[in-house]
């Protein structure tokens, strides 16, 4: 016996339109020029504990400077972001991500101005 055709139906598409949320250009370049001011700030501020820890280093005339030296590097970065916010800084207006970036380039910075001014041809 010959089974009976079924007929099949097609179903109605959903109708789905994407309507993308507003987008402040003036709010997104104003918070990108001042995570950059913020980053200058962390660059200028790496060099200057780079050049400390490299002072330690030389001066102290013992073989644990440079522990000395490294422990400062994280002790100043423990205590960038709240100095920053007594100073006015508005840190905290910044993505997390963004300041995490923000903190290895310090300890990226500080560390290695200190290794570059404790050895030759900086050593004097």
């Amino acid at each position: 016996m010959a089974k009976k055709r079924r007929l099949i139906t097609e179903e109605n598409e959903e109708n789905y339109e994407f309507t993308p949320s507003d987008f402040d250009e003036r709010e997104f370049i104003l918070k990108d020029m001042y995570g950059t001011k913020v980053l200058l700030g962390i660059l200028v501020l790496s060099l200057i504990v780079g050049f400390v820890g490299a002072a330690i280093c030389y001066y102290s005339g013992a073989s644990w400077g440079w522990i000395l030296a490294t422990l400062n590097t994280f002790a100043v970065m423990f205590i960038i972001r709240p100095v920053a916010l007594k100073l006015g800084i508005r840190v905290d207006l910044l993505e997390g991500k963004t300041l995490l970036g923000d903190y290895l380039v310090y300890l990226v910075m500080a560390l290695g101005t200190c290794i570059m001014f404790v050895n030759p041809p900086f050593l004097a």
